[in-house]
């Protein structure tokens, strides 16, 4: 009996690893695409020093050489961040063994998210606060930072209406190592993040 119920999960292996093997497929780069420059010619994201998880600033150059993904969120979002994170923390996984790939995740309710709570939220993300940073700061140097810069939406909802709640968009911005946006992706969508991972794939080549 014993032998028989261990030879009966091979085929249940089978499967995983065929599964396996078509995400690496669908993942795999086009060698011949080529990644749009997106924003006005000549647009680069620019400077900033904000405080990570760690209660450590962290600026810019930082970030200097690398490819980033970008979102801007808050932990206490019920709606689309938490898909969103799901989604940061399956395309961190992907990129363990990439150090040059960082994410970066920025919160839009500093006033809440201190430090502390960002790295509560860190640690329940398996985030490692060297290649996925949760930044926090003052509440205009982040909107500005989200519009300007990675061209993101994002804005204190009491500057439209008087909720709690707080605008931002569900796309994460891919950024390479010269400072350039090269894609807006939906962070709720796996397709989208399928098409994100080949985009990162082709910046690394």
């Amino acid at each position: 009996m014993k032998r028989a119920k261990k030879y009966s999960i091979l085929p249940l292996l089978l499967v995983v690893i065929i599964a396996s093997a078509m995400v690496l497929l669908m993942v795999k780069p086009d060698p011949a695409k080529k990644l749009p420059v997106l924003g006005e010619e000549g647009h680069r994201t620019g400077k900033f020093a904000l405080l990570t998880q760690d209660s450590v600033v962290y600026n810019s150059d930082s970030l200097a050489g690398s490819i980033r993904v970008v979102e801007f969120f808050f932990t206490t979002c019920k709606g689309i961040c938490p898909k969103m994170n799901g989604n940061m923390k399956k395309l961190y996984l992907q990129f363990r063994s990439a150090p040059q790939v960082k994410f970066v995740s920025f919160t839009v309710d500093p006033l809440h998210d201190t430090p502390s709570v960002l790295k509560k939220y860190a640690l329940q993300q398996g985030a490692d606060g060297y290649q996925w940073i949760f930044l926090t700061g003052q509440k205009d140097s982040l909107y500005r930072i989200a519009r300007e810069q990675y061209l993101l939406s994002a804005a204190p909802a009491d500057d439209v209406v008087n909720t709690e709640e707080f605008i931002h968009t569900q796309y994460f911005a891919l950024v390479d190592a010269q400072n350039q946006i090269r894609g807006f992706y939906d962070g709720t969508s796996e397709k989208e993040m399928i098409r994100l991972m080949a985009d990162i794939k082709i910046l690394l080549a």
